[in-house]
């Protein structure tokens, strides 16, 4: 069967993909358009297979907060370069991915990723479409969802780089500036927990470890190691846990003081930072 211009253009309109991949499947399946949509979908699977294991380090983060300003959600859609990043497809991808968190009950990444688009196929398959177009891996890197009594987003202006922040007993109080602060905090300071109770074990054991071996290091006596690690450990949870950080824009309140300063007993119940690269 003749392939006309005229075919290879519908196609093309109707997925996306070049002129030359469109003609090369649609003599492949003779001229019948399902069968060669199928073949460009097989095709962005092979691009997907063989290059899984490449890195992501460009990409675009996208934040949203409900309307209510109670649940905020926050994407990371990675791809390998940042040529990518730019092109309207990936974008528009990436305002799907958020378009379909913030309309999902979806919980976690797969679930996610397994979400019906409005043709019925997963967004799954619409981001492995993409990548038979592009030629490059394209992923979901993060999706975090935060909900408390006030939730306030903040996107660095890189555009690879945002931050959810969870304020609860608020009273009434407007702290929306106040959780831009805390969001641009967490963002330049990257604390791994609200406080010392959210540290993760083998976080707290490796810094007691660094600890005695600096003091050994520096020759102190072997019964003063625990002592001193324990000291460097307090010190480790004021730099990376957010409640104790000093405040960067006031170094003499830490962000525990800055909070109770701006509403009593208001605090922050949970933070997620996402970033690409």
């Amino acid at each position: 069967m003749a392939i006309t211009a005229a075919d290879v253009n519908k196609l093309r309109q109707e997925t996306g993909a070049g002129m030359m991949d469109c003609k090369k499947a649609l003599t492949e399946a003779d001229g019948d358009f399902d069968k060669a949509k199928e073949i460009l979908r097989k095709q962005g699977q092979k691009i997907a297979d063989k290059r899984a294991d490449n890195a992501t380090a460009e990409g675009i983060v996208l934040a949203h907060v409900s309307p209510d300003g109670k649940t905020g959600k926050v994407i990371a859609l990675a791809c390998e370069t940042e040529p990518v990043s730019k092109v309207a497809d990936f974008q528009n991808l990436a305002m799907a991915v958020i378009s379909t968190a913030v309309a999902t009950e979806a919980t976690d990444k797969a679930a996610l990723l397994a979400t019906p688009q409005a043709d019925g196929r997963s967004l799954q398959d619409h981001i492995t479409d993409l990548m038979g177009k592009i030629g490059e891996k394209i992923d979901v890197a993060s999706f975090e969802t935060v909900s408390a009594d006030k939730v306030v987003s903040y996107i660095h202006s890189n555009g690879k780089l945002g931050v959810l922040v969870g304020l609860t007993n608020t009273n009434g109080t407007d702290v929306a500036e106040v959780g831009k602060d805390i969001a641009m905090q967490i963002a330049a300071m990257k604390p791994v927990a609200l406080d010392k109770d959210g540290v993760d074990a083998t976080i707290v054991q490796r810094e007691i470890e660094i600890g005695k071996e600096q003091a050994r290091q520096e020759g102190k006596p072997e019964a003063m190691l625990e002592k001193i690690a324990m000291g460097k450990l307090n010190k480790f949870y004021k730099e990376n846990t957010l409640l104790n950080q000093e405040f960067v824009k006031d170094n003499s309140l830490t962000i525990s003081q800055l909070l109770d300063k701006t509403s009593k007993g208001l605090t922050v119940s949970a933070f997620k930072r996402v970033a690409i690269g």
